[in-house]
């Protein structure tokens, strides 16, 4: 006879069994979950981050030695962006003529690179990873990424107007999706790796950790966000940003004030100033739209395009640094026309020695917002690799200081900090016109080291936000991830899209009851009726007075003392039916809401044609929800 457990031992044993469980099944599916997680954010971070250093070095190198050393021109630098402080001016006399020729030749090579290499990578590339996130699962060809590395500091470095973290969107979009090949991954984790490499480049190179994470998963919707795809994103920004920081420092990339006050009675100001940024971003937009659309009917193959643009940026750039430069009486002065322009955002923040305290230096502000927006329009509008977020930030910068400069000189009030104008001015600019009001918001504060500007950021963004609702940036944006074709469409929107007359039963016999009709009747017509659920009752016109369910019915049966004395009006419940134009969301929700399985479907006149049933609902919603896969989110095999 076997041994007895003792009780305590059986006890114990118990209680280890279901502990014993939850470990087993629930913790390693955490622990896989976080790991990949991990896994994944590190290796886009790390990757992405390297990338972003080698891109920022070149970058910065070529434009020394072609604009600084070469045409002794005097480069505009934000406080935190330069790795070679020399302006140039001290090795070479100023040469601008040289400027008419080198933003040319620059954006000609990097036409020819994209256009026989990767013609996806041309342009500003935040539209073409928008494009690839919504209509090609967030895959993109391997070469995209040198490709638009190589083109974008060719155009830039050569002086074109125009930002390196657009391109830096599509390099590092190009880099998760490498890394998603590498791994193996889902189309929907390919998706998200494709966003993770966004927010890594962005978080590197504008140093901005938390605004590139927000950013990446707000750029893709006008009215949405991309939510599963933030924590990766957050990682790899942290990483990216960590390894770029590593190399280059720990900076912002602006001076500013030691501390911003907030002052309540200047938000008036700050919500004029968003409505006319409005008016100035509508202006940008069509003069952008302008050139593209002049550039596309010149008769020149789409690869000499940029090059054309360049030349009219040297044409247009030098006569306005040769007048403003005998003006302040320093020849050959950058002016942010040329490259990306952060410089003259700090002038616009922090002051210059040659910008003028008074109204003149409010008209030169002015001055130099027009000739950016001019200015990057030749370069963008005609397809130079360059990127559409800086000279948007700019753009809103130079505006906003200027506004800040004439408010305090027409007040006289010298709590009015014209930085504080301009750092405003940026973010709301760049939020209303490509519709990303937080992840513009959460940059500023990060670019000016502290969240001071907090309240009237968040006013600016919100009047620019409904200022600009018809008008974006970046057409490749969705409404919402409802018309996004990454997302299945939710089950209730694929019924509103079908009618009720595509799948309801006709022309088969229907047993109704009249308001008399015994109990017993009714159970000998229903157990004819084998198809049938609910049971219209008819008064004497044929109009649907009530419906009883076969619950109902079932309910009679095995209650003998209600099957003599009840009749149908006693059972019947109130009418519900829909029209043969009702969608099948609408007759869903009818039978959700009565606790029905079936619904009859009445006309015009209120007579029943017919019968719609959830069985034939759910079969139309497979049928609507299960197709081939689209060609458009196949795998792109090519190199």
């Amino acid at each position: 006879m076997p041994e007895p457990v003792p009780a305590d031992r059986t006890g114990v044993m118990r209680r280890r069994r279901p502990f014993s469980a939850l470990i087993s099944e629930i913790t390693p599916l955490d622990l896989r979950l976080v790991g990949r997680t991990i896994l994944h954010a590190v290796l886009v971070g790390a990757i992405a981050g390297l990338v972003a250093v080698l891109f920022f070095g070149a970058l910065e190198l070529l434009e020394e030695l072609l604009l600084g050393r070469l045409a002794g021109y005097a480069r505009l630098r934000a406080h935190g962006e330069a790795i070679f402080r020399g302006d140039g001016s001290e090795h070479r006399s100023v040469r601008l003529w040289l400027l008419l020729a080198i933003p040319a030749l620059g954006a000609l090579a990097g036409g020819i690179l994209t256009w026989r290499l990767a013609p996806e990578a041309a342009g500003g590339g935040g539209d073409a990873m928008i494009q690839a996130f919504h209509h090609h699962g967030g895959r993109m060809r391997k070469r995209v990424a040198w490709v638009k590395a190589l083109a974008s500091i060719l155009t830039l470095g050569s002086g074109g107007a125009g930002g390196r973290e657009g391109p830096t969107m599509q390099i590092g979009g190009a880099l998760g999706s490498l890394v998603g090949r590498g791994l193996a991954v889902g189309r929907r984790e390919h998706r998200i790796l494709m966003l993770t490499g966004v927010a890594a480049g962005m978080s590197a190179i504008f140093r901005t950790p938390l605004g590139a994470a927000l950013l990446a998963v707000e750029v893709l919707y006008r009215d949405d966000f991309e939510a599963e795809a933030l924590i990766p994103a957050l990682l790899a920004s942290v990483v990216s940003y960590s390894v770029f920081i590593s190399f280059y420092g720990e900076s912002t990339l602006f001076a500013h004030a030691p501390k911003y006050a907030f002052i309540p009675s200047h938000l008036p100001l700050y919500a004029l100033l968003a409505l006319l940024l409005a008016f100035v971003a509508i202006g940008f937009l069509k003069c952008l739209g302008g050139v593209k659309a002049l550039a596309a009917r010149l008769p020149f193959p789409p690869w000499a395009r940029p090059g054309l643009g360049g030349l009219a940026l040297g044409l247009f750039c030098v006569p306005v640094l040769w007048f403003v430069g005998r003006r302040i009486e320093s020849p050959g002065q950058g002016l942010g026309l040329l490259g990306g322009g952060y410089g003259a955002v700090q002038v616009a923040i922090t002051g210059a020695p040659w910008l003028h305290p008074g109204w003149r230096g409010v008209e030169l502000l002015l001055l130099l917002c027009a000739a950016k927006i001019v200015a990057s329009s030749l370069t963008l509008g005609s397809g130079g690799c360059a990127g559409d977020f800086a000279p948007s930030l700019v753009i809103g910068g130079l505006f906003g200081g200027a506004f800040g400069r004439a408010a305090a000189l027409l007040f006289n009030d010298p709590r009015i900090d014209p930085g504080a104008f301009a750092l405003v001015g940026m973010g709301t600019f760049y939020g209303g016109v490509a519709h990303v009001p937080v992840s513009s918001l959460v940059m500023v504060c990060e670019l000016a080291g502290s969240y001071d500007l907090l309240v009237p950021l968040m006013l600016a963004e919100g009047v620019a936000f409904v200022a600009l609702r018809k008008h974006s940036l970046y057409h490749a944006q969705l409404p919402t991830q409802r018309e996004s074709p990454a997302h299945p469409a939710p089950t209730l929107d694929v019924l509103k899209a079908i009618r009720v007359q595509q799948i309801m039963i006709e022309g088969r016999a229907l047993v109704t009851f009249a308001p008399g009709t015994p109990a017993r009747e009714m159970l000998l017509q229903a157990a004819d009726a084998s198809w049938q659920e609910v049971f219209p009752v008819l008064d004497t016109s044929r109009k649907m007075v009530g419906m009883i369910t076969g619950e109902s019915l079932r309910i009679v049966a095995v209650e003998h003392d209600l099957e003599r004395m009840t009749v149908a009006a006693d059972a019947m419940q109130p009418p519900v039916a829909v029209t043969a134009a009702d969608d099948l969301r609408t007759a869903t929700e009818a039978m959700v809401a009565h606790g029905v399985r079936e619904l009859p479907v009445i006309d015009g006149d209120g007579a029943i044609v017919g019968f719609v049933d959830e069985a034939d609902i759910g079969k139309a919603y497979l049928e609507a929800t299960t197709r081939p896969a689209r060609a458009d989110e196949t795998p792109i095999l090519l190199g």
